[in-house]
């Protein structure tokens, strides 16, 4: 059996009781944190808290050579392990249909996301969201310090009048893996974001940081891209939302909850 578990958004408490009863049942715990992490635990205290021993593999461990996990899998209770929500932008369904192509039984146990976060803490109304994009480091893709790829998803969003989610990158361990800077914060900023997209796109687009979601003080904040890229948001993990038309609802939600500035959301002061 190979369970995918989420563990949920920031520490040890986050995830779900039917994930921490699978965990803490299984013969063997496999994760992996490339390409999402918890701010508030570590490994460390993931093991302390679920009373686990966790094998940490990186991405070519779970891309390339996932060999270990399959096997284990075949005769043993293996779980996997991800931040967030296992199958939502932390994508392992090569993973599974590997599993699943060997005979190996899977199932999948979610977590919270980004995704629902974005929405909940913004007020934001999911079923408005359009295509979702992640914004890299600008010495990831060599291609200019904001792919095309990532504005034309914006303003295709933005013709249908839908938000965007934007994932911002994480480049944990990058250098040692492929020659890359050694970077001071591997975690981009929502404020360095900001910068990108308004130098790039639309300096006076409307916009929304979410900081921290699922930890005890998550921070939203709406204003333009020029304007958020002077701001300083706090320890990560970070995102951002371009919003696309607004319900009253929503522009009340982004004055009320994330201080958007009145001429942004069409609410008279």
């Amino acid at each position: 059996m190979l369970t995918f578990i989420g563990l949920g958004l920031y520490d040890a408490d986050s995830i779900t009781c039917e994930g921490r009863n699978a965990l803490r049942e299984a013969d063997r715990v496999f994760a992996e944190f490339y390409t999402s992490t918890l701010l508030g635990a570590t490994v460390a205290d993931l093991e302390a808290a679920h009373d686990i021993d966790i094998e940490v593999r990186d991405r070519a461990g779970v891309e390339q050579d996932p060999e270990a996990i399959l096997a284990a899998a075949e005769t043993e209770d293996v779980a996997f392990l991800t931040a967030g929500d296992t199958m939502i932008s932390t994508t392992h369904s090569d993973l599974r249909i590997r599993a699943e192509a060997r005979g190996i039984e899977t199932r999948v146990l979610h977590g919270v996301t980004a995704e629902t976060a974005a929405s909940g803490l913004t007020g934001l109304q999911n079923y408005r969201f359009g295509k979702a994009v992640t914004l890299p480091f600008p010495f990831v893709h060599g291609a200019g310090d904001v792919p095309p790829s990532v504005i034309e998803s914006i303003e295709a969003n933005q013709e249908r009048g839908l938000h965007t989610l934007v994932y911002l990158d994480i480049k944990v361990d990058y250098h040692k893996r492929r020659g890359g800077p050694d970077l001071e914060d591997p975690y981009m900023t929502a404020s360095h974001a900001a910068e990108l997209l308004a130098a790039e796109w639309d300096d006076d687009a409307l916009a929304v940081v979410v900081a921290r979601a699922g930890s005890p003080e998550p921070l939203v904040a709406a204003d333009r891209l020029s304007a958020l890229a002077d701001r300083e948001f706090g320890e990560p993990l970070h995102l951002l939302v371009i919003p696309g038309d607004l319900h009253h609802v929503e522009a009340d939600a982004l004055a009320v909850l994330a201080d958007a500035p009145a001429e942004l959301v069409d609410i008279d002061e």
